[in-house]
């Protein structure tokens, strides 16, 4: 481990773990066709590195730390948990343990943040920190942040989009898109998990980020007005997403990567749902190619599929099959394939802010 990142600080800072509290670290493994490979490996020794580190802040600070639990990786981002999983080679139901714990920290391959909010919502003891696709250089880049900082600026964006009506978007390739974001509150994943936080209990870490899910036209009568085309690069190939009405109703390209999408969208009509709205503010946070760490980046990301456990109403009950349901983000960084020309946020009282301009935010 790098010697100048201090996971222990890190822990203390995030979670100020209490006396007699319990914590569960969390990682699933590869199985059939979900193959191995270095960066999982090198995750789940991190994990094991979390749980260590856990049990000597418990020794000194007076909780428990259950044994490291595993499970058969779901193969989907968002996906159902299985009902089980292993510690100490004893099967364990998720509901039981997830019940006898007050912290959990997951660190997968595939991401388990909603299904993991849903817990949460159940269990108000609990408290849970999901990482899909943590790496270990996160330790030299976002998880270095000061979260103090990190948590200023998100709240200072989640507050603008609690304000907000709508967003207007500008991309460097010319296209516009336009968020609709009526009847939605702003959240902030604000890198603290402390006992008494308040509101939804789960963050992502690296943490960085407000967010919001566009309206979805859920209330008669009353239909999005999320439109427009948003441009997204798939290794160099420019594909298009006309949107309407929050739903993705065409993806326009002349090459491979444009029927891929087409093809995926077509597989499961609630996978064109347009999710999230989302805002990176962490400092330290890189282009990794994990989306956990590219979506806390400076800038403006969105995402289509599920959006319930971001305060949408697209759950995984909406999907024709669970194993299609998905919660996938496009990010758009300064210095990125397509940046952020403008991002002007449209507040209550009729008036508006651009609060990203040319890549950079103009409000820090």
């Amino acid at each position: 481990m790098a010697k100048s990142f201090d996971l222990e600080k890190l822990i203390v800072d995030v979670f100020a773990p209490q006396p007699g509290e319990k914590v569960l670290v969390m990682s699933d493994l590869p199985h059939g066709e979900l193959t191995d490979h270095e960066k999982w490996v090198e995750r789940r020794k991190m994990a094991q590195e979390w749980h260590s580190a856990f049990q000597r802040l418990g020794s000194k600070m007076g909780f428990d730390v259950h044994p490291l639990l595993t499970y058969p990786a779901t193969g989907a981002n968002n996906g159902p948990l299985p009902e089980s999983g292993e510690m100490d080679a004893q099967e364990v139901r998720f509901a039981d343990i997830l019940a006898d714990a007050n912290i959990a920290v997951a660190l997968t391959e595939y991401s388990a943040t909603a299904p993991l909010i849903g817990f949460c919502q159940k269990l108000p003891n609990l408290r849970v920190a999901s990482m899909p696709k943590v790496m270990r250089s996160m330790e030299e880049t976002a998880l270095a942040a000061d979260y103090t900082e990190v948590a200023r600026k998100s709240h200072i964006l989640a507050d603008k989009l609690v304000r907000s009506l709508g967003a207007r978007a500008e991309f460097s390739t010319g296209h516009k898109m336009y968020f609709d974001l009526r009847h939605r509150e702003g959240e902030a994943d604000d890198g603290q998990l402390h006992a008494d936080k308040k509101g939804v209990r789960l963050i992502n870490l690296p943490s960085g980020e407000a967010f919001s899910a566009p309206y979805e036209g859920e209330l008669e009568g009353r239909p999005s007005q999320t439109e427009g085309t948003i441009p997204a690069m798939y290794d160099g190939e420019l594909v298009l997403f006309k949107v309407r009405e929050n739903r993705i109703v065409e993806a326009i390209g002349d090459g491979p990567h444009a029927a891929h999408m087409r093809e995926y969208f077509a597989v499961d009509e609630a996978r064109r749902n347009i999710a999230e709205l989302g805002l990176g503010c962490n400092d330290k946070a890189v282009m990794s190619g994990s989306v956990l760490e590219d979506e806390k980046v400076l800038g403006m990301h969105w995402a289509y599929g599920l959006s319930d456990h971001l305060g949408g109403t697209v759950g995984i009950a909406d999907f024709s099959d669970p194993s299609h349901a998905v919660h996938q983000d496009i990010v758009y960084a300064k210095g990125g394939a397509i940046e952020m020309a403008s991002l002007v946020l449209e507040y209550e009282d009729g008036t508006s802010e651009e609060i990203i301009k040319d890549g950079e935010y103009t409000i820090f």
